[in-house]
């Protein structure tokens, strides 16, 4: 079985097609999906997908990319996070792509959620963009080893995903990882040790090739365990186990 460790099904691209999406995901042996927030307006509909199948879970957060938007605080999250279909605090952490200031209020809201993370005793889903270095600093500040969790859809060196993974985090792979350009990602790919990793789809983007530049989708997930495992010398099999198996311990999210 493979498992979707980060998905938008909330987003309009996916949400009115969710029985099609889940119905696609047990034909190719994808038996869960992490249902990842990105603002606080619409955890409630993040929530509500979570909630209207077993397969599903949520998590609770706010994005970096979202600077105008209801900010977060510690106690607001913790208390949202308390519902059992929330295994997760994120998707937070820094992406300095577009802002090349590199802002403030990006690492006072990253510091809030490992903050909110370590009081609710959930792991962290981390999204880091051009920012590796802050966000290793960060999490190493807050002390986020406390709670660990995921960095997701890394696209990061070797450097970066060893001091993740020395601070707890698995490393997760989306389809990034089998377009004709990710030649330097697969080398990293082929490195992280079994326990440290994940894959996802982020979707509706990011579709792994053979779907490329079409919307993405969970069940497209199986796509990049087959990738990797061709890039590991691993049967497509192991790939699945192992990653459904980090999935579970991180995130204790399979009923």
């Amino acid at each position: 079985m493979f498992v979707d460790s980060h998905c938008h099904l909330d987003f309009p691209e996916l949400a009115a097609d969710l029985d099609g999406m889940l119905a696609r995901m047990a034909a190719n042996d994808v038996g869960a999906a992490l249902c990842v927030a990105v603002n606080l307006d619409d955890f409630p509909r993040v929530l509500a997908i979570a909630e209207s199948d077993p397969r599903l879970c949520a998590s609770v957060g706010v994005h970096p990319d979202y600077p105008d938007v209801a900010e977060p605080d510690v106690a607001t999250l913790v208390e949202l996070a308390a519902h059992p279909k929330v295994v997760a605090i994120g998707e937070t952490g820094l992406d300095y792509y577009r802002l090349t200031d590199a802002p403030e209020w990006q690492r006072e809201r990253f510091r809030v959620h490992i903050r909110a993370a370590r009081a609710a005793a959930k792991p962290l889903i981390v999204h880091m963009r051009s920012a590796s270095e802050d966000t290793i600093r960060i999490l190493r500040e807050e002390g986020a080893d406390a709670v660990g969790g995921v960095m997701h859809c890394f696209t990061g060196d070797w450097a970066s995903a060893e001091a993740a993974m020395e601070l707890g985090f698995c490393i997760s792979f989306s389809g990034i990882v089998t377009f004709r350009s990710a030649a330097e990602l697969r080398e990293v790919a082929a490195r992280v040790p079994d326990e440290w990793l994940l894959i996802e789809t982020d979707s509706p983007y990011l579709a792994p090739e053979p779907h490329r530049g079409k919307r993405c989708e969970p069940s497209f997930v199986r796509h990049v365990g087959e990738r990797l495992a061709v890039v590991r010398g691993a049967s497509v099999e192991r790939i699945a186990e192992i990653t459904t198996n980090n999935y579970q311990r991180i995130f204790k999210a399979l009923e």
